[in-house]
């Protein structure tokens, strides 16, 4: 979504018109999920996906005759023999999309804010009216609210939104999408920051992987060879400094994950010093279970409270019997994404056994 808004904004500042797409609704098996979408332009190159095939095509065609002087539309498609993928296969299910055809001059305030929100992660809910009948409001309208319910712009109509308020999901239960009273819901989830302490192979393996599943990820390491651009070139932030000098000056908040992969035992230890009592949703560290006992010991001596330590998550990652550096990645990634996505997880429901021992990076 990020990329597509970007696009749009720099064809439409450009002069540009453009048609942007987006799968509002689906039923039953269906090529990509309702949430998807893409701009398609005069010249038919396009910007993100619907799906491919021959419902993306005809999506396409029509999108490039609303910009020769239509309005927004919503189409409808039933998988069957029409719509099938082109190697035959038929998934069977119902999509509708939204086309919303822009031209130079139009006012496009909704999608500056939809981007503004989307890029500083803030989480906010875009509404689209898909059965005017049911919700008494024009198909085709958007709205777009804030992650506290707020109407931050509205495109394409007026009239009541009490109903459409009143069906609004908390961000803070990462719904899915959904439609309620002829209204399609799409959520932007907030992102979540994951600050990773530590940049070596482990690191850095879990810092790429958790780019890839929607983190804003920052890399805390004192080695400038490690904790650099080449190694990790698509994460959010990298901080190069001792753990006591940077930890106590990071702004950890309740939207922030943090695991410790430091290269060391005492590493370890000075960075859950520094960690155990903040406001952070997440806090885990790797290691064996011999080893986590002693630096809790350690931090208990020190003074941090049984309260504190008992939040913390060590061993982290999911047991999948993990025996690599990417094995292990992906099992700390898992359980992040499991604390992300299920609020309601509790610490007793995971199965955990000890990750292998780190070697010195």
């Amino acid at each position: 979504m990020r990329e597509v808004l970007a696009r749009l904004l720099s064809a439409v500042d450009a002069g540009q018109p453009v048609a942007y797409s987006a799968l509002v609704e689906t039923r039953g098996s269906t090529p990509q999920k309702a949430g998807a979408a893409m701009l398609v332009f005069p010249d038919g190159s396009q910007t993100g996906t619907l799906g491919g095939g021959c419902v993306e095509a005809e999506v396409k065609r029509q999108a490039l005759a609303l910009l020769d002087g239509g309005t927004t539309e919503l189409l409808s498609f039933q998988l069957d023999s029409d719509y099938g993928w082109d190697d035959g296969l038929i998934c069977g299910g119902r999509m509708q999309m939204l086309v919303d055809p822009i031209r130079p001059g139009d006012d496009i305030t909704w999608y500056r804010r939809l981007q503004n929100v989307v890029e500083t992660g803030a989480g906010c809910t875009q509404a689209v009216v898909v059965d005017t009948e049911k919700a008494g409001l024009p198909a085709g309208m958007q709205l777009l609210f804030d992650r506290d319910g707020n109407l931050l712009a509205q495109r394409g109509g007026a009239g009541d939104l009490s109903n459409v308020i009143a069906a609004l999901r908390p961000l803070s239960e990462r719904p899915r999408p959904y439609v309620q009273g002829g209204v399609s819901y799409l959520p932007q989830l907030t992102r979540c920051r994951l600050v990773i302490v530590g940049a070596g192979h482990v690191g850095q393996a879990v810092a790429n992987l958790a780019v890839d599943v929607g983190f804003d990820v920052e890399v805390v390491d004192d080695r400038e060879e490690y904790c650099s651009p080449e190694r990790l070139p698509r994460v959010e932030r990298r901080i190069i400094g001792p753990i006591d000098d940077v930890l106590p000056e990071l702004e950890i908040t309740s939207d922030t994950f943090c695991i410790i992969v430091t290269r060391g035992h005492n590493h370890d230890e000075q960075a859950l010093y520094h960690l155990a009592t903040t406001d952070a949703r997440y806090v885990g560290m790797i290691g064996s279970k011999r080893k986590i006992k002693l630096i809790f010991d350690d931090l208990r001596r020190d003074g941090i409270a049984e309260e504190h330590l008992a939040r913390v998550h060590a061993p982290i990652g999911f047991d999948i019997g993990s025996q690599t550096v990417p094995e292990i990645a992906v099992s700390i990634v898992a359980e992040l994404i499991a604390y992300r996505n299920l609020p309601q997880l509790q610490p007793e429901n995971i199965v955990r056994r000890p990750l292998l021992q780190k070697t010195t990076d």
